[in-house]
């Protein structure tokens, strides 16, 4: 039982950098700078160790301010560049690589906000809180595509992209084992036709949903098999220069975005 407890304590010890940046408009690395120059006390006790870990009873001060732990905001998001030949999941029954073989231990209990499959690669958010998850996950926050078909871009598939489509039958491009039948595809927000061959063709698309292999269903309709999926963006939220297989935290500013959708949205 005192074990139990003691674990219970441990899990819910904030690590102060953390309980700042999420509490206050200071980022992780700014609150390292206050906690390194001595301005950050608690329970009244000036602090200088990094590793200090924090609750909820504790009384954390910037100078005279006191930081309020605000539960809606103490969440993590961080952003992984998820290479092709990894799956979006816990573990595979057949061996193959997950995302969490090449992320960091800390983060095997972060929740990947919707999925990319083994084929494709780019940018994967996943995070500590199941209600942010959910509530990105079923958004119509635009996401970023850049696609390689292999053939040309007709101006069927160009009204289709305009004008959106509904499919009775949406299995061509969709996993073997899917039970997923019919789909309807709204319009894209955006696209723009890199090049346009015979062999293959580039498009740069913008959607606003995360169906299930939706790109693919949505070309395999017209014949066109993606070659190369990568997607860049999420919700304004950018890969920018993060390389491939890496991670990262999002940026105070990103967070700032990320907070005034998610409570324009409650």
């Amino acid at each position: 039982m005192k074990k139990e407890i003691e674990e219970e304590q441990e899990e819910s010890l904030t690590r102060l950098n953390k309980f700042i940046s999420h509490n206050s408009n200071y980022s992780r690395r700014e609150a390292d700078k206050l906690i390194e120059e001595g301005r950050i006390t608690v329970n009244n006790k000036p602090v200088k160790d990094l590793a200090t870990k924090v609750s909820n009873k504790d009384i954390v001060r910037i100078g005279k301010k006191v930081i309020k732990e605000d539960k809606n905001k103490m969440y993590t998001v961080i952003i992984y560049n998820k290479p092709k030949g990894e799956l979006v999941t816990k573990n595979d029954p057949q061996g193959r690589k997950v995302i969490y073989d090449s992320l960091d231990k800390k983060y095997k209990h972060f929740i990947p906000i919707g999925r990319l499959d083994y084929a494709s690669e780019g940018l994967i958010l996943l995070t500590d809180s199941v209600d942010v998850a959910n509530k990105l996950m079923h958004s119509n926050l635009e996401r970023i595509y850049k696609l390689k078909v292999n053939g040309p871009v007709t101006s069927k598939v160009e009204e289709a992209m305009l004008n959106g489509l509904e499919l009775e039958d949406a299995r061509v491009g969709g996993h073997e084992k899917s039970k997923i039948k019919a789909m309807n595809f709204e319009p894209f927000i955006a696209y723009q036709i890199i090049s346009n061959n015979k062999n293959f063709s580039k498009i740069k698309v913008a959607i606003s949903e995360g169906k299930n292999r939706e790109l693919r269903r949505f070309f395999g309709h017209f014949g066109l098999d993606i070659l190369d999926l990568k997607r860049f963006e999420f919700g304004g939220i950018s890969l920018n220069n993060l390389p491939t297989g890496k991670s990262r935290y999002l940026t105070k500013d990103e967070y700032k975005d990320l907070r005034l959708f998610l409570n324009g949205d409650e």
